[in-house]
């Protein structure tokens, strides 16, 4: 398939500047740049599916600079309902580095890529695979960092109309009857996002930027910013965002229903474990597997269709979905432990697996892949850490209902966890103790 097919048939096409998608495979630059806010120390799955769709660009050829908003980031996209919490500095230099590494090794992982920075920090931890292809890292706040105020305004200020910002949709929302107003602070982001995409059009000539469809208005900044400063032309391709078609909640961080990216924690808490990473999509319903498949694997046109034709088949033994989870597992964490995971997850759910036959050594491997805590906590307490359970009195309920064994042993009372164990809560929940 052509470039412009293949977004089409795996969904990356919503709202953009280019008349004809055609042109995007004939287009004589193809240069291109996709941006993230440390706004949290982890990407989601939301953000995963914008990547894909970079990814998709990669192997038609095209060139990516994927930005890591260190300045924008200490202001904060704005949302519909009100106003971001600022961040510290420190946590925003964390954040960044964070995402990083995450957003390296996906594309490592993926396309064969070469992994380059214009910050030597940047590439720290991250092994480069060889390929005609290289990926600029870039942070927004290596140019914002010695720009002063005035000359901000007298640059980019300028040549925007209040009238042509205020009629942006998310400013309405929060300036109009019932909204909870807008900063001064918010209310320029949209300048702050339009000149990366000038300083790029200038130092690199990247005159396209992929966004999912809630950052297009303010991608558009750039496009202004172009045209009156550089007499030149870019364009934006933005793609749908990604929404549960059982709860119609989009993915993301902001609905509280966040699938992290990273399989560990980097301090904040935000991540998912490879195994619960696996089983969420592993779990995902038969009205959603067909998009998500397109979306979020590597698989080319030929297999999705045949995975979808033996899924149609025989639905009970969920083809479809296992293809799924397998293929955005190594997407994300790699070949080696999707498998790992994925043969896990065999052995887990096997009535005739007796956990009292599993080895310290065993288990202690299965703690790569699944939540982990450290021996010596009481069983209420890990069981809320680790959200198996919502609160103390709701985690002995479990435990008096006898939903929660410990080395395949049902357990009736709070103890403590002195061994490596593994515990199960009900049919799919598992933590191991080590």
């Amino acid at each position: 398939m052509k470039l412009s097919e293949e977004l089409i048939y795996r969904g990356f096409a919503a709202e953009t500047t280019i008349e004809n998608p055609a042109d995007l495979d004939t287009r004589e630059s193809k240069k291109f740049y996709w941006g993230a806010d440390p706004s949290a120390d982890s990407l989601t799955i939301g953000n995963l599916a914008a990547i894909m769709m970079c990814a998709c660009f990669v192997r038609h050829g095209y060139q990516p600079y994927l930005l890591v908003g260190g300045a924008t980031g200490q202001i904060g996209d704005p949302k519909e309902n009100g106003e971001r919490d600022l961040k510290s500095l420190d946590e925003i230099e964390h954040n960044k580095e964070c995402i990083r590494k995450q957003i390296s090794n996906i594309f490592s992982m993926g396309p064969a890529t070469t992994v380059s920075s214009t910050s030597a920090k940047a590439s720290v931890g991250v092994p480069p695979v060889v390929s005609p292809v290289d990926v600029t890292m870039v942070d927004n706040y290596d140019w914002f960092r010695d720009m002063k105020y005035l000359d901000f305004l007298r640059e980019v200020g300028k040549v925007f109309s209040m009238t042509q910002l205020l009629d942006r949709q998310f400013v309405q929302n929060r300036i109009g009857e019932g909204g909870s107003g807008i900063s001064y602070a918010e209310f320029s982001y949209t300048l702050i996002q339009g000149y990366d995409f000038l300083h790029l059009y200038r130092e690199y000539g990247v005159d396209l930027q992929l966004c999912g469809a809630d950052q297009y208005g303010n991608c558009t900044s750039g496009i202004h910013l172009i045209k009156r400063l550089e007499d030149g032309v870019a364009d934006v391709w933005s793609t749908p965002l990604v929404v549960d078609p059982v709860t119609g909640r989009k993915f993301g961080k902001s609905e509280g229903n966040a699938i992290w990216l990273a399989a560990s924690d980097n301090g904040s808490g935000n991540y998912t474990s490879i195994f619960d990473f696996y089983q969420f999509w592993l779990n995902q319903s038969d009205e959603a597997v067909e998009n998500l498949i397109k979306i979020y694997t590597l698989y080319d046109k030929d297999k999705i269709e045949d995975i979808l034709k033996q899924h149609s088949e025989a639905p009970e033994k969920r083809i479809a979905q296992r293809a799924l989870a397998r293929g955005v597992t190594e997407v994300v964490h790699g070949r080696e432990a999707a498998e790992a995971v994925e043969n896990l997850t065999a052995m887990l759910f096997d009535r005739e697996t007796n956990f009292a036959e599993f080895t310290e050594d065993e288990i202690l491997e299965f703690g790569e892949y699944l939540p982990t805590e450290k021996k010596g906590v009481m069983l209420v307490d890990a069981l809320v850490n680790n959200g198996l359970a919502d609160s103390k009195k709701k985690a002995r309920e479990f435990i008096a209902q006898g939903a929660i064994t410990v080395n395949g042993e049902k357990i009736k009372n709070d103890i403590e966890l002195n061994q490596v164990a593994i515990i199960k809560k009900g049919k799919n929940k598992f933590l191991i103790v080590k």
